[in-house]
């Protein structure tokens, strides 16, 4: 019975997997200077912060402080830039990490 149900979460993690790489090939993908020069022309974004991912995957932040508008980008290493979320209500925030000291 564990064996099943390891087997079944299992498949249905592959079956995620799949289904987010297809939709990364269904993205809007292009040269890393092109998508960020619409990004700035149309939108008046700017990137706000950068990454690496686990799987050495360059995640971006764009944003515009005008607009609220914001737009995330993955490029993998030799590949395209590919725009996978965007959205408006975009706020910079730096909060404090929360006090761990027992003794506080």
């Amino acid at each position: 019975m564990n064996r099943q149900i390891f087997a079944l979460s299992f498949g249905l993690g592959i079956a995620l997997l799949a289904g987010q790489h297809a939709h990364a090939q269904n993205a809007a993908c292009g040269p890393h200077d092109q998508i960020v020069t619409h990004l700035a022309a149309e939108f008046g974004e700017s990137l706000q912060s950068i990454g690496l991912t686990t799987d050495n995957t360059v995640l971006e932040v764009f944003a515009s402080s005008e607009t609220g508008t914001w737009t995330i980008t993955v490029t993998t290493a030799g590949g395209p830039t590919c725009l996978v979320a965007a959205g408006r209500a975009f706020q910079n925030l730096q909060d404090p990490l929360p006090n761990t000291d027992p003794e506080a």
